[in-house]
């Protein structure tokens, strides 16, 4: 299986095409291609570094969706609608949102879209034979980025397709120590999305970093 990371030269983007492309074939896209040959150019050093192997190839947003079987929206909620309605050919993917429509106020807070998530939103624009999953929504950027860090977070994942749910799953226990979780259906994905500015003040306000979740 091939992964492909939409957006993939942002902090999450990138922190997850690193640690991704030791265990898997990844590609990663950007508006701008320069940026992800430099992504690609980050993993490859990292890996080599640590005498590891990696298989990691950079192109536009539109390859990576021609070029993987899974795709990962690493992209802001304001970026979403914009994004996909540029690229064609989603048909028949399984499609990763790790997105959280949040604002920054005198904290952080949840501020969904109509449709209720932003997962449902991306629901409503992709076609409808697309295989949409919640998944990595709570892990902080540069938790993704420290790639000699263990990630031991618990990882819920949404979605109304059984076998997709399943790769998803599959996938995030690929992943260092991170352990998933049957969250429910695509429409319980704004209780797993709100989490994320939950997480976010608790940290600022007592002073934390990287704050994650782990069901026990």
């Amino acid at each position: 299986m091939r992964v492909g990371i939409v957006g993939g030269t942002g902090e999450i983007g990138e922190g997850m095409a690193m640690r991704l492309s030791r265990i898997m074939d990844v590609c990663v896209g950007s508006r701008e291609v320069q940026k992800a040959h430099e992504t690609c150019d980050t993993c490859l050093i990292s890996a080599k570094e640590r005498g590891i192997n990696c298989s990691v190839e950079p192109g536009s947003n539109q390859q990576v969706v021609d070029e993987s079987d899974l795709i990962i929206l690493a992209i802001p909620f304001k970026h979403v609608e914009s994004t996909i309605r540029g690229i064609t050919g989603w048909e028949d993917k399984i499609v990763v949102s790790p997105v959280n429509p949040m604002e920054r106020r005198d904290c952080f807070v949840y501020t969904p879209p109509t449709e209720g998530s932003a997962a449902l939103f991306i629901q409503k624009i992709l076609p409808s034979n697309t295989r949409i999953c919640t998944a990595f929504n709570n892990i902080a950027g540069n938790r993704w980025r420290d790639v000699d860090s263990v990630l031991s977070y618990s990882v819920p994942v949404c979605g109304d397709d059984p076998d997709a749910k399943r790769i998803v799953m599959d996938l995030v226990d690929s992943i260092s120590e991170l352990k998933s979780f049957d969250a429910g259906p695509l429409s319980s994905s704004h209780i797993v999305e709100s989490i994320t500015p939950l997480l976010l003040n608790v940290a600022r306000f007592n002073k934390m970093k990287d704050v994650g979740i782990r069901f026990v």
